[in-house]
Protein backbone atom coordinates (compact mmCIF):
# COMPACT_ATOMS: atom_id res chain seq x y z
CA UNK A 1 0.00 0.00 0.00
CA UNK A 2 1.39 3.11 -1.09
CA UNK A 3 0.86 5.89 1.70
CA UNK A 4 1.07 9.53 0.28
CA UNK A 5 3.20 11.94 1.97
CA UNK A 6 0.90 15.68 1.76
CA UNK A 7 3.53 17.46 4.42
CA UNK A 8 3.05 17.46 8.27
CA UNK A 9 0.09 16.11 9.62
CA UNK A 10 -2.49 18.49 10.79
CA UNK A 11 -3.10 16.85 14.50
CA UNK A 12 -6.06 19.03 15.03
CA UNK A 13 -8.13 18.30 11.79
CA UNK A 14 -7.02 14.48 12.27
CA UNK A 15 -8.65 14.47 16.00
CA UNK A 16 -11.67 16.70 14.80
CA UNK A 17 -12.66 14.06 11.61
CA UNK A 18 -12.13 11.27 13.99
CA UNK A 19 -14.13 12.75 16.81
CA UNK A 20 -17.06 13.47 14.06
CA UNK A 21 -17.04 9.99 13.14
CA UNK A 22 -16.94 8.59 16.16
CA UNK A 23 -20.11 10.72 16.70
CA UNK A 24 -21.75 9.68 13.87
CA UNK A 25 -21.44 5.89 14.97
CA UNK A 26 -22.52 6.94 18.48
CA UNK A 27 -26.01 8.30 16.53
CA UNK A 28 -26.28 5.36 13.99
CA UNK A 29 -26.41 3.36 17.15
CA UNK A 30 -28.52 4.90 18.76
CA UNK A 31 -30.99 5.33 15.99
CA UNK A 32 -31.09 1.50 14.86
CA UNK A 33 -31.88 1.13 18.52
CA UNK A 34 -34.63 3.38 17.90
CA UNK A 35 -36.04 1.21 14.86
CA UNK A 36 -35.61 -2.18 16.72
CA UNK A 37 -37.99 -0.50 19.11
CA UNK A 38 -40.32 0.21 16.82
CA UNK A 39 -40.52 -3.10 15.17
CA UNK A 40 -41.19 -4.15 19.02
CA UNK A 41 -44.14 -1.77 19.42
CA UNK A 42 -45.76 -3.26 15.71
CA UNK A 43 -45.06 -6.89 16.93
CA UNK A 44 -47.13 -6.12 19.95
CA UNK A 45 -49.62 -4.47 18.51
CA UNK A 46 -50.30 -7.17 15.84
CA UNK A 47 -48.19 -6.72 12.92
CA UNK A 48 -45.23 -9.29 11.82
CA UNK A 49 -41.97 -7.37 11.27
CA UNK A 50 -40.52 -9.30 8.57
CA UNK A 51 -43.58 -8.12 6.16
CA UNK A 52 -42.98 -4.82 7.60
CA UNK A 53 -39.07 -5.03 6.43
CA UNK A 54 -40.45 -6.12 3.32
CA UNK A 55 -42.52 -3.58 2.96
CA UNK A 56 -39.94 -0.70 3.52
CA UNK A 57 -37.93 -2.36 0.68
CA UNK A 58 -40.43 -2.17 -1.72
CA UNK A 59 -41.25 1.36 -0.86
CA UNK A 60 -37.98 2.25 -2.05
CA UNK A 61 -38.35 0.42 -5.82
CA UNK A 62 -40.12 2.38 -8.18
CA UNK A 63 -43.25 0.47 -10.21
CA UNK A 64 -41.08 -1.43 -12.58
CA UNK A 65 -39.08 -2.53 -10.02
CA UNK A 66 -41.25 -3.99 -7.93
CA UNK A 67 -42.75 -5.58 -10.60
CA UNK A 68 -39.85 -7.51 -11.99
CA UNK A 69 -39.59 -8.83 -8.74
CA UNK A 70 -42.89 -10.27 -8.21
CA UNK A 71 -42.60 -11.69 -11.80
CA UNK A 72 -39.26 -13.29 -10.95
CA UNK A 73 -40.63 -14.40 -7.36
CA UNK A 74 -43.72 -16.22 -9.47
CA UNK A 75 -41.14 -17.76 -11.89
CA UNK A 76 -39.13 -19.21 -8.59
CA UNK A 77 -42.00 -20.09 -7.22
CA UNK A 78 -43.42 -22.27 -10.40
CA UNK A 79 -40.05 -23.52 -10.33
CA UNK A 80 -40.33 -24.69 -7.13
CA UNK A 81 -43.97 -26.12 -7.00
CA UNK A 82 -45.09 -23.81 -4.80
Amino acid sequence: MKIENHGALDNNQLITIIERIEKLNEDAAAIAADVKEVYKEAKSAGFDPKYIRQMIRLRKMDQDEIDEADELTKMYRNALGL
